[in-house]
């Protein structure tokens, strides 16, 4: 079974300075040789000088920062060269430049299904780079493209576990359900194991990822908004509802203990219930002058 290319420094590969200069001397020797009327051994000496200028200068090439060259001799793969500038190697070998920088990915929106079935929108945004030149390069047909695919994939199978939002259940003071909208930083970490495992196999690795765009789907959003908005305005009410019974709870209590008035249970019951229906409710109250007596 044949073993997959890993990525290794290539020792044969030197600064193109020194190419230079060898080939700049050969060249000189050459012109010199040719203006004494080159004669016998002169002119073999001269025709290895051309050839010496000519292979040290068919072997550079330039690297900038950030940016590799795969080395091949006839289909075999012979290293990567990762230090830039002026660069010399063999001129047989062929150099094929591969970018080492960061690069960003924007996936499109995507419509899947989270934990709980619900149909939402999703997108993400990738930071990754080439860590293993010789995997990226034949391990697989194209790695941008693969980083397309698997991005796209991974982030499928994320909104596929977890759920948009807990609204069913409370959270608790112990332990609250990871959702997608609530667990920014535990989706991404998650996230980013997900793509790091996919790319492992081109010699990618992921710098960063995170959700860029969360929603639910267009034919569900106004339903699950009306459902927030109901929520909202339950626990609301709860509030107000808690907070007037205390309130109502101290008026009792401050009359009973300054001896203002007695009241007897059905005038209790009945400063309870207009306390409450003026602290609950949503418009301010409108006093009522009682002429008469409770027991008219």
């Amino acid at each position: 079974m044949a073993t997959q290319p890993t990525e290794e420094r290539s020792a044969a590969t030197r600064s193109g300075f020194v190419s230079i200069t060898i080939g700049l001397a050969s060249l000189l020797l050459g012109v010199a040789l040719l203006l004494s009327r080159p004669a016998g051994l002169t002119l073999a000496v001269l025709v290895v000088a051309i050839l010496v200028t000519v292979w040290c200068l068919a072997g550079l090439y330039m690297l900038q920062p950030n940016q590799a060259a795969i080395l091949l001799l006839f289909g075999s793969y012979r290293g990567t060269d990762r230090a830039h500038g002026l660069r010399w190697a063999n001129p047989f070998y062929s150099k094929t430049k591969v970018s080492v920088r960061a690069r960003n990915f924007n996936s499109e929106k995507l419509k899947v299904n989270d934990l709980r079935g619900n149909p939402i929108e999703i997108a993400a945004t990738v930071v990754w780079r080439v860590d293993d030149t010789a995997r990226a390069t034949f391990d697989v047909e194209n790695f941008e493209a693969y980083v397309l695919t698997q991005s796209e994939s991974a982030l499928r199978h994320l909104a596929l576990s977890y759920a948009y939002d807990n609204l069913d259940e409370p959270a608790s003071a112990g332990h609250a359900e990871v959702t997608l909208r609530s667990g920014t930083e535990e989706v991404s970490a998650a996230l980013s194991r997900e793509l790091q495992q996919r790319f492992e196999q081109a010699g990618l690795v992921v710098v960063d990822a995170k959700l860029t765009h969360l929603a639910y789907a267009p034919e569900i959003a106004g339903t699950m908004l009306r459902r927030q908005q109901a929520e909202a305005v339950i626990a609301a009410r709860t509030k107000i509802v808690q907070g007037a019974v205390g309130m109502v709870e101290l008026a009792l209590k401050g009359l009973a203990e300054r001896e203002l008035m007695q009241l007897d249970d059905e005038r209790r019951a009945a400063m309870v219930s207009n306390l409450l229906v003026v602290l609950c409710s949503d418009h301010d109250a409108t006093p009522v002058i009682n002429a008469g007596t409770l027991y008219a």
